[in-house]
């Protein structure tokens, strides 16, 4: 069964059963800043576990797209060298939202494996949680699994309910007890059944783990009962391809095997069974996906670990002799292989080829800087390259440490191994700890589940009398009431405050009682429910669960707000316009004094085409056309013309903002009346912020004046300081740049001819030791450069030669030496600097010709150069 055939399969097996068919999600998780990717397949269900979000159906199967490539989860470093170790994976699973539970999920997955795919009875082992008797029990007696291939694991990982048996998401949130079904390969594989001391081996496999989520955990580790007992299972489409087209390793699947085959086309290479195929062909899918789902090359975050795949894969086809670009051409075979089942990677074929592109020709030139940044590390070193400096070449240049350690052993250095782990660790650290959970505010699940979705009113109000307070929740844990001096989050029936979402910050206003009054200073959302997040409640009586309240939004900041997010519609749309349709948002903040914009663009976006974008919005505020909304269903949505928006989540209704012609997009902020209303807009910045992605900073309304006001006094200013009128300011910083670079060339001259009479004496003063030219002197107010081009002077002015000059700056000396004409045969020149660094706590080296160095300025520095003719003679034994 072909692997398309048994994804299609899974499918059908569940829609059968009742399940609602769900499309994949992105690799980043969408309102999740716990998980780095996507690393399993509950992850864009886990609101629905933990009670915060309501679905249309309680069941549901679905293929999603996972990674593990970073954060907790990292297979990285085993992919290629493994049969079943990947970075990007289909995960295929069935879902329960309060609906079945364990009986029905083990009975049909029994019958999908046996009765669908056919797969041997005997050939299946399972495991369960060692206090879980019920699964068991289902297991053994109702199913007919013999109890001998029924195994019980208990918490194997150190910890309390640490188990291979209990499965939790990340450190905190939805969990519970599973049940793994197993393959037998057979006794000719090496390795014994789960829970033996052999268990390690290739003979029984995992291909499906069945999860009965009946907890949540929190940071302490303790387990709170979900308000309703769900079912999440997982199987890997890869394994269980591997197992149903008889072969052992999943690269032999038939995906992975016409991937390997055209990764061999592309890198010359006949060897199809080459490791390095194997990881060329598991990375063209982590890297093609994630940036399908927004994730660009950059030296931070996803980027990072997107960086860190595409080079290592680059790395391999290095070791395969590639010396040009290939890896992007991987990308037309992926799509022929999963664009039907993900046609958002067909659609994006040529920005993926793009980004890949230009991240090959990027790592190729990083060679070159990094050895120009090695060169400085080099010569402010001692003996040993800092552990630092060596993890700053790998990790912002894309220097290898194994190359860093080559060219160091080369100069007589080593490099700090111990100090790079360490700078590695950290880094990891770092990497882990930006994944952790830094929520503003926990909602506990007990209660996101009593409560209804919180009616919105602030589309057409900013006051709203009679809001009832639902909920309270102060320093995580639901409470009745907030005394005088105690800040929480108040939840109300109904409100006008607009919550945190799509980039548009949340408002701020009031909420005023009969016993006092409540300062919003945010408002947040958890699935339909709206917390309001204050400073303090100051009042004579306490706000109780019950009380009615008058809520009233900060109108001066909301309209601020809303001014800046529909300028950012239009600003999405002129960029388009300008730069073209591959342009599409990757963030964005709305706030009151400023809107930041992050999109797709793979360079600078020039002045000329920043004026036409700034003239285009602001043409289209001058059109003052009506600002639409409609509501629709999300296919219709798109019919109509509509753009989704990066990082959104949509349900089956949606709201569409349509403002005249020019911007379509699906959005639930805040906006204007009509276009007119936003007065002026003003592009303020414009850079990049990561490898492919710009961000736009621009101001609105009241700002955009404030900030042109600004600009004019700035322009007085330096008029002023330059004796003239602003029209004249342009023209006389022209002249004044002019006078500058005419006194640096003079300046430069100057030296150079200094430095051609110094190396003329000096070639007149050359010590001759048996025919060979020594010359080993001092020269002052000469740079690294300077000093090298002297060096090559004095070597064709004397022919056979020995040089050695040196400077000094910041108590630290350079030395450069250089060997010419016969000379090179008997001494070199990194001999020569070796010796003289040695002596001033130093180390250098280089080339036969030509090598430098450095150490401290130390006062013996005149006479260890006047001794040096002598040493060199006896080393050439004259």
């Amino acid at each position: 069964m072909k692997t398309a055939e048994i994804r299609s399969a899974f499918l059908e097996f569940f829609r059968a059963k009742g399940h609602t068919i769900v499309p994949s999600a992105s690799l980043v998780p969408s309102s999740d800043p716990t998980l780095l990717f996507t690393n399993s397949g509950m992850v864009p269900f886990k609101n629905v576990f933990l009670g915060s979000e309501k679905l249309p159906y309680v069941r549901a199967a679905d293929v999603q797209r996972c990674l593990r490539a970073g954060g907790k989860h990292n297979d990285l470093d085993s992919v290629g060298y493994t049969a079943r170790h990947h970075t990007f994976f289909e995960m295929l699973g069935n879902w329960s939202f309060g609906d079945y539970f364990k009986r029905e999920a083990i009975a049909w997955a029994w019958e999908l494996l046996t009765g669908v795919f056919k797969l041997p009875a005997d050939k299946l082992w399972v495991t369960v949680y060692h206090t879980d008797d019920e699964a068991f029990e289902l297991w053994n007696k109702t199913i007919g699994v013999p109890a001998e291939r029924i195994v019980r694991i208990g918490d194997n990982k150190g910890a309390p309910y640490a188990s291979d048996n209990f499965w939790q998401m990340a450190d905190t949130g939805p969990c519970g007890p599973c049940t793994e079904i197993f393959y037998d390969h057979g006794p000719d594989v090496a390795g014994g059944p789960p829970g033996s001391p052999d268990e390690d081996g290739d003979r029984y496999i995992e291909i499906w783990n069945l999860v009965f989520m009946q907890f949540d955990r929190s940071p302490d580790g303790t387990l709170s009962p979900l308000p309703a007992p769900c079912v999440d299972t997982g199987m890997g489409l890869e394994r269980l391809a591997a197992v149903l087209q008889h072969v052992h390793s999943n690269y032999e699947i038939d995906l992975f095997q016409r991937l390997i085959a055209k990764a061999g086309e592309f890198t010359e290479t006949a060897d199809l069974g080459n490791k390095s195929l194997r990881v060329i062909a598991d990375h063209i899918r982590a890297c093609s996906f994630l940036i399908v789902d927004g994730v660009l090359p950059s030296n931070e975050g996803r980027g990072y670990v997107l960086r860190r795949i595409i080079r290592r894969a680059l790395r391999h086809g290095w070791m395969l002799g590639v010396r040009g670009d290939f890896f992007w051409k991987m990308v037309a075979p992926l799509v022929v292989e999963m664009g039907e089942p993900y046609p958002e990677l067909a659609t994006k074929q040529a920005f993926i080829e793009d980004a890949l592109r230009t991240e090959e020709q990027r790592f190729g030139e990083t060679l070159e800087h990094g050895m120009r940044v090695f060169d400085e590390v080099a010569g402010k070193a001692g003996k040993t390259i800092p552990g630092v400096d060596a993890f700053r070449l790998y990790d912002t240049y894309g220097f290898p440490v194994d190359l860093t350690a080559d060219i160091a052993r080369e100069r007589g250095m080593d490099v700090d191994m111990a100090g790079f782990e360490q700078a590695m660790n950290e880094q990891r650290e770092r990497a882990r700890a930006a994944g952790r959970f830094e929520a503003k505010g926990v909602m506990p699940a007990e209660l996101a589940s009593q409560l209804k979705p919180t009616e919105f009113l602030g589309y057409e109000a900013l006051a709203a009398d009679g809001a009832k307070v639902v909920g309270i929740v102060r320093a995580g844990r639901q409470v009745d009431h907030l005394a005088a001096g105690e800040d929480g989050f108040v939840i109300l029936d109904r409100t006008p405050f607009y919550a945190e979402s799509g980039g548009q910050v949340g408002d701020t206003g009031t909420l005023s009682g009969a016993g006092g009054t409540f300062a919003v200073a945010d408002t947040l959302k958890m699935g339909g429910v709206f917390l309001g997040h204050a400073g303090r409640w100051q009042g004579a009586q306490s706000l109780r669960q019950g009380d009615v309240v008058q809520a009233a939004v900060d109108g001066a900041r909301r309209q601020a707000i809303v001014l800046n997010h529909s300028a950012t519609h239009l600003l999405h749309a002129a960029l388009r316009k300008v730069l073209g349709d591959h342009v599409t948002q990757k963030g964005s903040l709305v706030a009151p004094d400023r809107l930041r914009f992050d999109f797709a663009h793979h360079k600078p976006v020039s002045r000329a085409e920043l004026a036409e974008i700034e003239a285009m919005v602001n043409a289209e505020v001058r059109r003052n056309a009506e600002a639409e909304v409609r509501h629709m269903a999300y296919d219709d949505a798109i019919a109509f013309g509509a753009m989704a928006l990066f990082g959104e989540k949509y349900g089956d209704e949606v709201r569409v903002l349509k403002m005249g012609g020019f911007s379509t997009e699906l959005c639930g902020g805040t906006h204007v009346g009509r276009t007119g209303d936003i007065g002026l807009f003003k592009i303020v910045s414009e850079a990049g912020v990561a490898s492919g992605v710009r961000r736009i900073e621009a101001v609105t309304g009241a700002g955009a004046l404030a900030y042109v006001a600004d600009e004019e006094r700035r322009l007085g200013e330096l008029a002023h300081l330059l004796s003239g009128n602003g029209d004249e300011v342009v023209e006389k910083l022209r002249q004044l740049f002019e006078k500058q670079k005419k006194l640096e060339r003079e300046l430069e001259s100057l030296r150079a001819k200094a430095a051609g009479t110094a190396t003329a004496d000096l070639a007149a003063s050359a010590a001759d030791i048996g025919g060979i030219k020594v010359v080993a002197a001092r020269l002052e107010g000469l740079d690294a450069k300077a000093l090298r081009d002297s060096v090559d002077q004095l070597k064709q002015q004397l022919g056979d030669c020995v040089v050695l000059l040196a400077g000094a700056a910041d108590g630290r000396a350079s030395l450069v030496a250089g060997v010419h004409g016969a000379a090179l045969g008997r001494i070199k020149a990194g001999e020569v600097v070796a010796h003289i660094a040695g002596q001033i706590g130093g180390k250098g080296g280089g080339r036969p010709d030509m090598a430098q160095g450095g150490g401290d300025d130390v006062p013996q520095l005149p006479t260890l150069l006047g001794d040096l003719p002598g040493w060199i003679g006896a080393r050439l034994g004259a």
